[in-house]
């Protein structure tokens, strides 16, 4: 599956950075919901939080200090 996103790993505010979606896209958090999904099946720990400042989804993977 090919996914629109700007594919890059940046450590920020703790956490590791996997992709940024925008958030007004037609079809909403898919893409990146879709995207996470994609890394958790490869082991990755991933999940989608929306960046407000930004209005992006941003896939990330939170560090040590972010876990539960």
């Amino acid at each position: 599956m090919k996914y629109d996103v700007f594919w890059r790993c940046e450590m920020v505010n703790g956490r590791t950075e996997l992709g940024r979606f925008p958030a007004g896209g037609p079809r909403g958090s898919w893409p990146a919901e879709e995207f996470a999904h994609a890394r958790r099946l490869e082991g990755l720990p991933a999940e989608v939080v929306m960046d407000l400042a930004t209005d992006t989804f941003l896939v990330i993977l939170r560090g040590p200090e972010g876990a539960d």
